[in-house]
């Protein structure tokens, strides 16, 4: 008898995934809750298990859109594990292939087949890396490459290839003209659709600003050890953006508000979008409730939130529901740029590099690492005044710290 295997419901509004990647193969045996294969929706990725033991008998192929009840694959009962070798049956029915079982890696150092594979979750890392397993040494049982191994590899380090002992020239000249094609994700369609429905829906401004991060620079060098030591989780940047947005949107409910229709919607709470850049392309996870949080919930809620990123863990319902944005292009290097409203929210805000520049304080001209920041917003529900003066709310908690703690 066997079992068919469908696409789950996802998400109210996701009608069809993607087959991302195989786990198991067309007549692996599985066993009863296994992870088999990955499923990727325009939101987030998703596993398929095995819902009895069995065979797999796969039906759609990788790449494959499939609709929400689509049959998968099947699993035929009566699989089973394959059974041990018997050494001395094996001698006696097949004497020949005694030397293909006595292979001279299983007779070095304690190695056994296991060595230098990667578990799914290690080779899922392993891809997104670009890493090749062989150059990772694997610390499961049996040299098997865990999920941790495939997290601390670094990239670049591959094995290289024998250089060629005969002078005749590789086929592919080194500056040879080329190009490749690649199959756009469900993520990446949604995430383009939306930036240009934005662009054209919405009356979007940028309003910029700078910010002096010398006082937030020494609080974070002054108790940066023991805020570790007593929270586990270190004092980052984004905690106190956060927390200067939450308390600038108190002052300015119009930047915490959206359209619907004909009605505005104002929110007496602040869900924060927190963008983060994830292996398949850009993610917006919510910290809810941020206006709550101190400075240490919010690092151990950003860091929980990258890390599910990073795996592709994100369900439907951590990704939806923000109130406002924040983005830092800084990591990467960016100066200054406009960043693109999360609809249908009503403003982002984006962070940038931090560089040390000569500016004029008290009458004098002093080194201070000045971080430009920006603010988009859609003029049709915010105006300027509101605008303005939220950046410089923003601007002014950041300055002083010490008004985070006090709400003045």
């Amino acid at each position: 008898m066997s079992l068919e295997i469908k696409v789950p419901p996802v998400g109210e509004s996701i009608t069809e995934v993607v087959l991302s990647r195989w786990i198991k193969n067309d007549g692996d045996v599985v066993e009863m809750d296994e992870v088999i294969a990955e499923l990727e929706s325009d939101k987030a990725t998703f596993e398929l298990t095995a819902e009895q033991a069995g065979t797999l008998k796969t039906i759609a192929a990788e790449g494959d859109t499939l609709a929400i009840g689509a049959v998968v694959c099947k699993i035929e009962e009566g699989g089973a594990a394959p059974a041990k070798a018997d050494a001395p049956q094996a001698e006696e029915n097949a004497p020949a292939a005694a030397d293909k079982v006595q292979a001279p890696v299983a007779e070095k150092s304690g190695e056994s087949y296991a060595t230098g594979t990667p578990s799914p979750a290690a080779g899922k890392i392993l891809a997104e890396k670009g890493i090749d397993a062989t150059g990772v040494k694997g610390t499961g049982v049996d040299g098997r490459i865990t999920k941790d191994d495939a997290v601390k590899a670094e990239a670049g380090k591959k094995p290289e290839a024998p250089k060629a002992e005969s002078p005749v020239a590789s086929p592919v000249a080194a500056d040879a003209r080329s190009e490749r094609r690649e199959k756009m994700s469900p993520l990446r369609k949604t995430v383009a659709k939306r930036l240009v429905s934005v662009k054209n829906e919405t009356a979007m401004l940028t309003t910029f600003n700078e910010v002096n991060m010398k006082p937030i620079m020494d609080l974070r060098g002054k108790y940066k050890d023991s805020f570790k030591e007593k929270y586990g989780v270190g004092l980052g940047f984004m905690s106190f953006f956060t927390k200067a947005v939450t308390e600038a949107l108190k002052d300015f409910p119009a930047v915490n508000a959206r359209i619907d229709g004909e009605e505005i919607v104002y929110n007496n709470f602040a869900d924060v979008s927190i963008a983060v850049s994830a292996p398949k392309g850009l993610v917006v996870p919510v910290i809810r409730n941020a206006e709550r949080m101190s400075l240490a919930e919010i690092e151990k809620s950003v860091l929980a939130l990258a890390l599910k990123a990073r795996d592709g863990k994100l369900t439907i319902e951590e990704m939806t529901g923000g109130t406002f944005t924040i983005t830092n292009g800084g990591v990467f290097g960016s100066m200054m740029s406009t960043p693109i409203i999360n609809a249908p929210q009503s403003a982002i805000l984006g962070m940038h590099n931090i560089v040390e520049r000569p500016i004029a304080e008290k009458g004098e001209v002093v080194i201070r690492p000045m971080m430009y920041v920006a603010l988009s917003y859609d003029h049709r529900i915010i105006d300027g005044r509101e605008s303005v003066g939220f950046l410089v709310r923003v601007k002014q908690l950041l300055e002083d710290p010490a008004r985070l703690l006090l709400g003045v």
